[in-house]
């Protein structure tokens, strides 16, 4: 059986939490939110890791990430970049910023030949995600799937978030998705600001895409075509994005693919904010205590 490769998407500097939060340690020996999630992966069935990382910053990830995991698992690095178009294409004056999460896994293409799962690097999804995302990816299943997390376990208490809130069918599969932005706890429940700066409530209860993906290598056909359509409409925007639940919510909805949602009793934590570190540091202190995670993950 082949073990699919996990895809971590590590190219973000994270400008709201002021540093390279990749690399920032939050286990007791120095271990960062990559070192659980591949080690839940590993543990899962997993058989191969590729970083999409930056070339400015590729000195510092491998001396601090890579170089522990290389010599434990095949490991492979590609680069995601601004100026990485398609033939044709430019990039306009003021910008700065890669093209986002669809831009990101697009990278990969050359290097993965099978079943893959694409995650964040800073958000720390549990060990049962990584299992039914393994179970999903050996099944055969041509399907994609999605690891979907409740709403309210998924917000920061220190600013606003974005995530893809999701529609799921009685069947257990996607039927669509919608980026919201600005989202912020309110009560017991929440509430996210439209672009048009008017407030809308949530339960709290929406399950949610916190970018934990499953995908066969059919998706990069369709990341290619997608990319030029994107780039044809929104490449001249200075700060224009290209998520891929919105690309997986077009494919849903075109009835190209089918997105199996997969749920999970993890709890989630997730670092947008610095001052979200030490509750990442606390959650993961109380996985160790109650046995889920020993105390050095790697000896």
């Amino acid at each position: 059986m082949t073990k699919p490769t996990l895809l971590v998407l590590a190219a973000g500097m994270g400008s709201r939490y002021g540093g390279l939060k990749q690399i920032d340690p939050v286990g007791p020996a120095g271990e960062t939110i990559i070192d659980y999630s591949i080690f839940d992966a590993m543990r899962a069935g997993f058989g191969k890791i590729v970083f999409v990382i930056r070339h400015d910053i590729e000195s510092a990830f491998r001396e601090v990430i890579g170089a522990r995991f290389e010599k434990r698992f095949p490991v492979e690095y590609v680069f995601q970049e601004l100026n990485k178009l398609p033939e044709g294409f430019s990039v306009p004056p003021n910008r700065t910023k890669p093209w986002g999460t669809g831009q990101a896994i697009l990278m990969a293409e050359a290097v993965i030949r099978e079943p893959f799962a694409a995650i964040n690097a800073d958000d720390f999804y549990g060990a049962a995600s990584f299992r039914v995302l393994a179970e999903h990816l050996q099944s055969g299943s041509q399907d994609y799937a999605m690891v979907g997390f409740t709403l309210r376990n998924t917000l920061s208490e220190f600013g606003s978030v974005a995530r893809g809130a999701c529609e799921v069918g009685a069947d257990g599969y996607l039927r669509g998705v919608r980026e919201l932005t600005k989202i912020e706890r309110d009560g017991n429940g929440a509430k996210y600001t439209d672009a048009g700066g008017v407030a809308h409530q949530l339960t709290g209860d929406e399950p949610v895409s916190m970018n934990m993906w499953g995908f066969n290598v059919g998706i990069f056909a369709h990341l290619r075509e997608r990319f030029v359509e994107f780039l044809k409409r929104q490449g001249q925007e200075e700060k224009s994005e290209w998520y891929i639940p919105l690309i997986v919510n077009d494919l849903v909805s075109e009835k190209r693919e089918r997105c199996n949602v997969l749920r999970t009793s993890d709890a989630w934590f997730g670092v947008t904010y610095r001052e979200d570190r030490p509750f990442v540091v606390e959650g993961i202190r109380k996985l160790i205590a109650r046995g889920d995670y020993p105390e050095k993950l790697w000896t």
